[in-house]
């Protein structure tokens, strides 16, 4: 299991459009991927769940993935936060 906390810095968090975007590229690891905010940890892959950690622009999360693919599921995931969701 490998983990990793990032700061969201985008104005819109990780709320709908870039919740979405987030969610597909998930969806494409077969790795058990994880996020935490605060005591709440959802399904990555779930919109509902991501979506009700309401993720605003400054906080921080954790994403934690396990699986085959875990090394690249995280790097993906992590540079989509840092670059990625910011464009959204």
């Amino acid at each position: 299991m490998i983990k990793k906390e990032i700061v969201v810095n985008n104005d819109l968090g990780l709320h709908a459009r870039p919740a979405a975007v987030f969610i597909q590229h998930a969806n494409k690891y077969k790795s058990n991927i994880l996020i935490t905010k605060e005591n709440s940890t959802v399904n990555a892959k779930s919109i509902m769940g991501v979506m009700a950690l309401s993720v605003g622009n400054g906080e921080t999360i954790e994403i934690k993935a396990e699986g085959p693919d875990e090394n690249e599921a995280i790097e993906d995931l992590m540079i989509l936060i840092q670059e990625g969701l910011a464009k959204i």
